[in-house]
């Protein structure tokens, strides 16, 4: 059986949000790096492990673009830290952050004649994964600028933070601003 950074055994997850189960991916990897092989058609990231998809999300800024095992290590921290606050299994605490910041709710633009009206929407399974690693990922690296914290800490408090639904997280608060804004345009 392989576990996680060889410490964390992801049997014992469970994704609580049923809509969520296909798109999470929490099955045991011996190696956290599949080499852009999911990329090839349209849904196969969902078969993609989430913590190597939160490790590409962490690599899309400038500071950190193509630096993948310095990210892997800031993760690996992270997730030492997670265990160390909050004595859970860290990628249990990832799937509940997940499950929590990514929105339920969006809004499209469509035109009616030259006018531009804003209209709710469901947002997919897929998306709502997609939104949430994102918004994980930029929260952490904006307390992480210009701070004397390293990234690895900022991504565990961002992650505890999401997974307790505080709403003083980056995530939290840009998932609650866009559900916001679609219930305004119902």
């Amino acid at each position: 059986m392989y576990k996680l950074f060889d410490k964390w055994d992801s049997t014992e997850v469970e994704v609580r949000d049923i809509s969520l189960q296909r798109y999470i991916n929490i099955s045991p990897v011996l190696l956290l790096y599949s080499g852009g092989k999911h990329a090839r058609q349209q849904f196969n990231k969902s078969n993609q492990h989430i913590v190597e998809r939160l490790i590409n999300k962490m690599m899309l800024t400038e500071h950190n673009t193509g630096k993948k095992m310095t990210t892997y290590k800031a993760v690996n921290e992270a997730f030492d830290i997670i265990n160390k606050k909050t004595k859970e299994n860290p990628l249990q605490v990832l799937v509940n952050a997940i499950i929590n910041a990514g929105p339920r709710e969006e809004t499209v633009r469509l035109k009616y004649g030259g006018i531009a009206v804003p209209k709710a929407v469901d947002s997919a399974p897929q998306r709502r994964v997609d939104i949430a690693l994102k918004l994980i990922a930029n929260g952490a690296q904006k307390s992480a600028f210009k701070s004397r914290r390293p990234i690895g800490e900022t991504l565990a408090n961002e992650i505890i933070a999401a997974a307790s639904y505080d709403v003083r997280s980056y995530s939290i608060n840009k998932k609650e601003g866009k559900e916001r804004v679609a219930k305004a345009a119902r």
